[in-house]
């Protein structure tokens, strides 16, 4: 059995799971009145990528017999200074998930909570890639620079980007 301690955490975290999903909406939502439809798409996949991992988390918690307790989502920020902005501001979100995740570790190896760990463990593996690909947006985009021509086939390549469930 989960412990409190564990069992909380895991809730705050899927919560924060949904709460990203939103935000992720806000900059494809900022994306799009900047008619950017391509970093527009990235956001929504970005999303749908982060209510999947929600779920994962809310469908662990069933799975061990524990209450799943979903809360408010607070607004999430929706004005950027332009499409660098949004992927400074996701690179943000993305380190703070990592410590998070960080933490839910450090709890279940402090409760031997083996079974967790190894949950865990596909998530930690998935920051490592969430954080390299912000970070190497936030690259290409700081190389471009105002080159317009260069920034419409970059948010071209963006626009094509699909998210499908990984198991």
């Amino acid at each position: 059995m989960l412990s409190t301690e564990l069992t909380a955490a895991l809730n705050k975290q899927m919560n924060d799971e949904f709460a990203a999903a939103h935000a992720y909406m806000a900059m494809a939502a900022y994306c799009a009145s900047k008619s950017y439809d391509g970093f527009a798409n990235f956001y929504e996949q970005q999303a749908a990528e982060e209510r999947f991992h929600g779920t994962k988390i809310y469908n662990y918690l069933n799975d061990r017999d524990q209450h799943a307790k979903f809360t408010e989502i607070a607004a999430p920020k929706t004005e950027f200074t332009n499409v660098l902005n949004t992927f400074e501001s996701g690179l943000t979100q993305e380190q703070q998930v990592t410590a998070n995740f960080y933490n839910l570790a450090d709890i279940a190896r402090k409760d031997n909570e083996y079974s967790t760990i190894s949950f865990l463990n596909w998530f930690l593996d998935e920051q490592v890639e969430e954080e390299a690909m912000f970070k190497k947006h936030i690259d290409y985009i700081k190389r471009i620079k105002d080159d317009a021509n260069a920034l419409y086939l970059y948010e071209k390549e963006l626009g094509a980007r699909t998210f499908s469930e990984e198991v």
